[in-house]
């Protein structure tokens, strides 16, 4: 029995799922890897990894002024800008909490979008999606959790994660790290922890109990969840990562069944 199939016992209709690893590339599947899913906050990955393009191409700086006063790009990625969840209210000074906020990220896409003279879109198009072979990826709503894409794609994607080439070693190393760290915060649907560790856009597992990943993940762990039942997690420790798409929004069936899987995955493949 493979570890992915866990997934069929879910109570879901329909999901799909790849594990990729640094050495061997997608090393087990399930589903129908082509079909396209709203990704909700996964999104963010990607609009992040298009913003760590920009950096490298010089279009814009991590530590530009960027949003409220006092914020910079890098305080937007790393939802340290102090802006409020859906909104751009200011609930914070920057730098003082992690208030996790998908309009810091649509303020970052408009950011790159003036720097570049490109509709950020077609931006992310362009600078992640075409050179990694995305072509079932798009987004079509706001920078946040407005992407859609297949598990086959994300395969690609997390591949690049295990293995940068879009962005130097230096400023991946950088986006994968903790920044601005020991601020509190919430993680959406598992609450406040006193250490709400970030890197530039990815989540970073750090020590929050309880949490999506799997116990047995190293702390180095990062990635991203989102609420319509999606994750991608990679930990470098292990080089290996997991994709998950499903078509029921994160709840309280979840909780269990994702760490679970994790754990199955981290027991076969490393």
């Amino acid at each position: 029995m493979s570890s992915l199939d866990l997934i069929s016992e879910w109570p879901v209709d329909r999901a799909a799922a790849a594990v990729v690893t640094r050495g061997g590339g997608t090393v087990a599947s399930t589903g129908d890897l082509d079909a396209v899913f709203p990704l909700a906050s996964v999104t963010k990955l990607l609009v992040a990894y298009a913003a760590l393009v920009a950096v490298e191409e010089g279009a814009i700086e991590l530590d530009q002024p960027a949003g409220p006063p006092g914020s910079t790009v890098r305080h937007l990625l790393a939802h340290a800008s102090g802006l409020a969840f859906g909104e751009r209210t200011v609930q914070a000074e920057p730098g003082q909490k992690r208030i996790y906020s998908s309009a810091g990220f649509e303020v970052l896409a408009e950011l790159v979008e003036a720097e570049t003279d490109i509709p950020f879109p077609e931006y992310l198009e362009q600078a992640v999606f075409e050179p990694l072979g995305m072509r079932n990826s798009a987004l079509p709503g706001p920078a946040g959790h407005g992407g859609e894409s297949s598990v086959a794609d994300l395969a690609r994607f997390a591949a690049e994660l295990l293995a940068p080439v879009l962005v130097s070693a230096e400023l991946f190393a950088e986006a994968t790290s903790v920044q601005f760290p020991g601020l509190r915060g919430i993680v959406p649907g598992y609450g406040s922890f006193k250490s709400n560790d970030w890197g530039l856009g990815f989540e970073i597992r750090g020590e929050k109990n309880p949490h999506w990943t799997a116990p047995t993940n190293s702390n180095r762990t990062f990635g991203h969840f989102g609420q319509s039942g999606t994750f991608l997690w990679n930990d470098p420790e292990i080089s290996t990562a997991c994709v998950v798409l499903t078509d029921r929004a994160f709840g309280d069936w979840a909780k269990p069944r994702w760490p679970a899987l994790g754990e199955a995955v981290i027991a076969e493949f490393t």
